[in-house]
């Protein structure tokens, strides 16, 4: 038995890729699947016959005959739908893509402003920037000359 959210998104036609954060995004006509691949998670293009192997959780068949098949081990991934992208909750709390034209200094220093906790773990916070992990945080603090347990409120 199909769900009815499921049966809605079969026979689709792929209107755009993209991501926000860690989450990739397929718009359909109807909406749009989020998936976010967790700690193992991978996508693979494979033929339509090929044997499904232990770990495989979703496959979406394209119309050349290949096959994307989602793959995760650890099942720290997820595969979500959404019919509104600007009313999906996972992405109402998160800041800014850090090469977007909504981040640059002034909007750093007034989200610094407003939090008490050590600088690498303020550049970590989803809900300030994405995308910024852990090497990136050590870097960049590293060749800004910044103790990475230095207050962000005293950052200037």
């Amino acid at each position: 038995m199909v769900s009815e959210e499921l049966a809605q998104i079969t026979q689709q036609k792929v209107i755009a890729l993209s991501r926000r954060a860690k989450y990739l995004i397929i718009q359909l006509e109807t909406g749009y699947m989020i998936g976010h691949l967790g700690m193992s998670g991978s996508l693979r293009v494979v033929e339509k016959g090929d044997l499904i192997d232990k770990h495989d959780h979703l496959d979406i068949v394209v119309n050349n005959g290949k096959v994307v098949r989602y793959n995760d081990p650890r099942r720290f991934g997820a595969w979500l739908w959404t019919e509104k992208l600007n009313e999906f909750p996972l992405f109402l709390k998160l800041g800014p893509e850090p090469l977007s034209e909504e981040f640059d200094s002034d909007y750093l220093w007034q989200k610094s402003r407003k939090k008490q906790t050590a600088l690498k773990t303020f550049l970590m916070d989803n809900a300030v920037v994405v995308g910024v992990g852990n090497i990136y945080a050590n870097e960049t603090l590293f060749l800004c000359n910044l103790h990475p347990q230095k207050n962000s409120r005293e950052f200037n």
